[in-house]
């Protein structure tokens, strides 16, 4: 079984290279079953109602989200009634949202999908090493295949989320910090690890911002808006394959798509 997971959408950008790219992707490489983190995909921070359905109707199985998820109230309604949206998991029990979510790939397997978001530079929320074993523990047993998206800003707070949870899921990906890693593997118990998968928007930015808001700002402290990029648009994310029998990964590689080979896709698909 083969799992696309990819990072944080950022805005307009970000959205219309995965709704483009992603369809003829997914048949190409036969992709089973299709995760994005969404949670900057409205203007750079939050989402909304419409992004959700059009990320749905691309082809995306799943959107987990993080510390922007409410900045669009109007998601709200969605958070309650969607189950392929979710909330991380270590969030109050009275916040909006689901905080795990079965979803069945193209194939018919049960894939069991939850975030959490990591305490270091972040804002104050529950542990999410507890938060994460509540989940599991409310998981049917009969859902083998387990993916958690680890929200979080310190490589070590994700380190130690793959090291506590290897074994028991079958995936550990990190998101937030916008920049991919190198370090993709598969930890000892079989569970596929990557400290953080990037950004799905325009690179030739500051963390998909431009570049000439967010550095002056910086450096002069004078307030300036920072407007999600244009340029140099990519797709970054994580290709796992899992055997669905045992939920145990056996290979994780990272992906770029990048405008021209978005375009090329999308003819593909026509």
């Amino acid at each position: 079984m083969r799992i696309l997971f990819i990072g944080d959408i950022v805005g307009k950008p970000g959205v219309e290279i995965v709704t483009r790219a992603i369809p003829a992707y997914r048949r190409q490489e036969t992709i089973d079953l299709v995760i994005v983190n969404g949670e900057n995909a409205e203007s750079g921070s939050g989402i909304t109602p419409s992004i959700h359905k059009r990320l749905i109707q691309a082809g995306v199985d799943c959107i987990t989200l993080g510390d922007h998820i409410y900045r669009k109230k109007d998601i709200i309604p969605t958070l309650e009634n969607k189950s392929n949206i979710l909330k991380p998991a270590n969030f109050p029990a009275d916040a909006p949202g689901k905080t795990w979510t079965v979803v069945k790939s193209e194939t018919g397997k049960k894939v069991a999908v939850f975030s959490a978001m990591g305490r270091v530079y972040m804002r104050p929320v529950d542990c999410p090493f507890t938060a994460v074993d509540k989940v599991l523990e409310e998981i049917p047993d009969d859902v083998v295949i387990r993916f958690c998206d680890f929200h979080a800003e310190a490589t070590s707070d994700k380190q130690l989320m793959g090291r506590h949870l290897d074994g028991r899921v079958s995936a550990v990906c990190g998101t937030h910090t916008h920049v991919p890693t190198a370090d993709e593997q598969i930890l000892p118990g079989g569970t596929a690890y990557i400290t953080d998968v990037g950004m799905t928007g325009p690179h030739e930015s500051i963390l998909g911002r431009k570049i000439d808001r967010v550095l002056p700002a910086t450096i002069s402290f004078r307030p300036l808006p920072f407007d999600v990029a244009k340029k140099d648009v990519q797709i970054s994310g994580v290709v796992i394959e899992v055997d669905p029998k045992t939920g145990k990964s056996s290979k994780i590689q990272r992906i770029k798509i990048n405008e021209k080979q978005a375009d090329i896709l999308e003819m593909d698909d026509e």
